[in-house]
């Protein structure tokens, strides 16, 4: 049985593997978003995410409405070459600030299924830390 919601935010993938990125109004959802598609990511949804739990995988993909789009705050809104559906692998919440230099693993439950948390860092390492965990994960060592 498939389960859905609809979830405020961006979602950008590597390959299969997409960051769900969430916050509140203004957070910087979009401008991390276009960061990361500006070092190859692709644009899965911005705005409305819906998420979807097939079997033991999280899938997200963009609402029809808004396939394609996502907005640059000043400039407007812009066309995406969208991937249709990703596995959601990685939530970052841009609402919390990590304050640790060796922050412990964190999780977040989405419909069901535990999926790794980071919070927003300051830094210009933030966005290219993301894309190194969307492509090779973390290190066990």
């Amino acid at each position: 049985m498939t389960q859905s919601q609809t979830i405020h935010a961006t979602c950008v993938a590597w390959n299969d593997r997409a960051v769900l990125i969430r916050g509140g109004s203004g957070s910087g959802k979009s401008t991390l978003g276009l960061v990361l598609m500006g070092m190859g990511c692709s644009l899965v949804a911005d705005d409305r995410v819906i998420v979807m739990r097939n079997d033991d995988r999280l899938l997200a993909r963009a609402p029809d409405t808004i396939r394609g789009l996502i907005e640059a705050r000043g400039i407007g809104v812009l066309n995406a070459d969208p991937t249709a559906q990703a596995q959601v692998v990685l939530v970052v919440d841009l609402d919390e600030t990590e304050s640790e230099r060796l922050p412990p693993r964190r999780v977040v439950t989405l419909l069901g299924s535990d999926v790794p948390l980071i919070h927003a860092v300051d830094g210009p390492h933030f966005a290219p830390a993301i894309l190194q965990l969307l492509k090779a994960g973390w290190s066990d060592r």
